[in-house]
């Protein structure tokens, strides 16, 4: 684990999707490597961060564990503001967290910024026996709403790290391509001319100005 106090970005991420998909554990178990079995329900909003390396600048993730109960989400809608990325998840083996996957996918293209890249999770793959979501259905779904998918599991930590490094490195790549754009349009700009820039994705600097 890379020393989250030095840091080159800033991204905030969101977890969202039904209560007890195991939202919360992924939490723990990408920030802590932790994973508790008795696990209650979060009430309202909690977070935790981790650094990882990304071609070899330090990215720090400020994730955000949302909750997925109906009477919280008039407080967590709040909470997509500055969102850079979003882990939308489900239970497997619940076929009905699968269903409401399309209803959280509109709140948080109503509520957050239209430029945030999302990833659909799977959760649970450990219950391969109660399965009730095909994987091809989950992945077709993705494909057809311009989502990354991948199946996780929190209790054995199957594909954890791979889904949240994941998330990170593509938010990395379009930060750091939309960063030599501008440097180049910088370069290239004439005498009473000028440019704007979309503070969408923080970096650093700005980030320990005012956070997301």
């Amino acid at each position: 684990m890379t020393d989250s106090s030095n840091y080159d970005y800033l991204f905030k991420i969101v977890l969202i999707g039904d209560s007890a998909v195991g939202k919360s554990n992924l939490l723990s178990r990408f920030t802590r490597n932790e994973f508790n079995v008795e696990s209650k329900s979060t009430i309202g909003v909690e977070f935790a961060t981790r650094s990882i390396n990304v071609d070899g600048k330090t990215v720090k993730s400020q994730i955000w564990d949302t909750a997925g109960q109906e009477r919280y989400r008039a407080i967590t809608a709040a909470y997509y503001r500055g969102a850079v990325g979003a882990l939308l998840v489900y239970d497997i083996a619940k076929h009905a967290t699968y269903v409401n996957v399309a209803r959280w996918l509109k709140e948080l293209r109503d509520h957050a910024d239209a430029n945030i890249i999302i990833m659909l999770v799977g959760n649970k793959s450990d219950l391969k026996h109660l399965r009730a979501v095909p994987t091809e259905e989950a992945k077709e779904f993705a494909a057809e709403n311009g989502l990354s998918f991948i199946e996780t599991s929190a209790l054995d930590a199957s594909n954890v790290e791979s889904a949240f490094h994941t998330l990170l490195t593509d938010i990395y790549q379009i930060v750091s391509n939309k960063a030599f754009e501008q440097s180049e349009s910088q370069n290239q700009i004439k005498p009473g001319e000028s440019i704007t820039v979309t503070p969408t994705i923080e970096n650093n600097q700005q980030a320990k100005s005012g956070c997301c």
